[in-house]
């Protein structure tokens, strides 16, 4: 005879979010103790956690929170990850997508590291990551962790489909006189992914080969050799054009730049950040 209740059943599922039979089995090999129970689906946890360390996540979500700070506003981006679409929606997970969100803002956790040591009520969130792989049975991991601050922070979230959570975050940073439009730019961010605020924020060696490469073109179309430099300047322009973001052709209205519409405000535009799942980081 069973020496353990239904309601010890649903009390632990609920507590732990494991599967009915999973919890049956730790009930039963740990004759009824509730304590220990819990404590052998997490050890059940930690071995699934290792043995899908090889396998990949790269569906999932993102999450987002602003919170006021010394700065004015700081926001927050989190991306969890799972292997399917299928866990990426569901509503467990969902929820301990926010509850890891919750820690990274807490600890004010700026990259992946200091995220995964971050404090959770599991331990650390290394550890509710792997408890709750053994929970679901696909590898989950969290994957980008980033922050922005500024006088006003907005935040976007767009879904790529109707059925999953979003797929992409973005978090714009405006002074206080910017603010009416940052939410436009932030969506505008989403549609057109700029990689740079301004020319100004390009890596010197990004500039460099861009004008080589547009050097080595010119000349191999056989324009003048007098007029190779001012042709590569205008291609650098295109260039920036398509990866700085005041630059960009605003989305709303693409007879004016991002950089006119944000002028227009009497403010200015200070950062911005954007991940979309199963992106990785520029470098």
């Amino acid at each position: 005879m069973a020496n353990y209740t239904l309601a010890d059943i649903k009390a632990l599922r609920e507590k732990t979010g494991a599967g009915m039979l999973d919890v049956k089995n730790a009930l039963a090999e740990a004759e009824g103790d509730t304590a220990k129970a819990e404590e052998l689906l997490r050890l059940k946890g930690l071995k699934v956690a290792a043995k899908r360390e090889g396998r990949t996540a790269s569906a999932g979500l993102v999450l987002s929170k602003i919170v006021e700070s010394d700065a004015g506003q700081t926001g927050y981006i989190v991306e969890v990850n799972s292997e399917t679409d299928f866990v990426a929606k569901n509503d467990k997970f969902i929820a301990f997508a926010e509850n890891i969100l919750e820690a990274v803002v807490a600890a004010q956790a700026t990259n992946v590291d200091e995220a995964m040591g971050a404090a959770h009520a599991e331990g650390t969130v290394k550890d509710a990551v792997d408890n709750m792989t053994g929970i679901i049975g696909e590898k989950l991991a969290v994957s980008r962790v980033e922050s922005l601050s500024g006088d006003v922070i907005k935040a976007y979230m767009h879904r790529t489909a109707t059925d999953l959570p979003p797929q992409v975050a973005v978090l714009v940073a405006t002074d206080a006189a910017a603010e009416e439009v940052a939410h436009d730019v932030a969506v505008h961010i989403a549609a057109l992914s700029p990689q740079y605020l301004d020319e100004d924020s390009v890596p010197a060696d990004v500039v460099e080969n861009e004008r080589r490469i547009a050097t080595e073109v010119t000349i191999a179309e056989g324009k003048p050799e007098k007029a190779v430099p001012k042709i590569v300047e205008g291609r650098l322009k295109g260039f920036f054009k398509q990866i700085c973001l005041v630059d960009q052709a605003f989305a709303r209205d693409p007879k004016k730049s991002v950089g006119q519409v944000v002028a227009a405000t009497g403010g200015k535009v200070t950062g911005f950040v954007r991940v979309r799942v199963g992106e990785t980081a520029a470098e």
